[in-house]
């Protein structure tokens, strides 16, 4: 199953993204071998950053970074999938600024779910900063499910359990991207969620 060929956006009609940065993931992937899904941000200003580009692209070089931090043997993405993990964004556009808008948060969620329900075995969400966790509390209130994650700091959220249809939620950091290198702190915290994520499905 190539996932670009399941979901994507048709209409474009967020204004706070750009849109020639637009990428759903173009792998091909087995969907029941899948039992964590990893929702990063949003895709990058340059696509041949992205998590799937060919080379070495810096998506993939601090995500592979924090699977190695959490103990996992992992030398690519390939690996990562190989472990079961899928990585995606929850916005498909790369940032025009800083931050996300609600609307555009709303909006991407809609094709976000679309892309959750392609993998019939998850055990475990990985939400890599605010914009995942939001996008997720949109997707569980459209299926009559109580907030996901409560308002509040990462920090102090991360010490509680948390679960979507049964399946297990861990709100993290962001790992993609340059800030991933510059806050140490946050990259502990990133190593410990992912190394919790995979011993729940050994």
């Amino acid at each position: 199953m190539r996932v670009n060929q399941c979901i994507g956006c048709e209409k474009f009609p967020c204004d706070d993204v750009n849109k020639k940065s637009y990428i759903v993931p173009k792998i091909n992937v087995k969907p029941e071998t899948i039992k964590i899904v990893m929702i990063s941000e949003a895709s990058p200003k340059d696509l041949s950053d992205d998590f799937y580009a060919k080379g070495t692209p810096l998506y993939a070089q601090t995500t592979v970074q924090a699977f190695v931090d959490a103990g996992a043997k992992a030398t690519s993405m390939q690996d990562i999938l190989d472990m079961g993990v899928y990585v995606t964004t929850a916005i498909k556009c790369g940032k025009t600024g800083y931050g996300i808008k609600t609307d555009t948060i709303k909006e991407c969620s809609f094709i976000l779910e679309k892309e959750l329900a392609l993998f019939p075995n998850i055990k475990v969400f990985l939400l890599m900063g605010d914009v995942a966790i939001k996008a997720l509390n949109y997707i569980a209130k459209r299926v009559g499910e109580k907030r996901v994650i409560p308002a509040g700091s990462t920090y102090k959220l991360r010490g509680e359990k948390y679960f979507f249809q049964s399946k297990r939620v861990f709100p993290s950091y962001l790992q993609a991207g340059p800030s991933f290198f510059i806050e140490k702190s946050k990259r502990k915290m990133i190593a410990e969620d992912i190394a919790a994520a995979l011993k729940i499905i050994k």
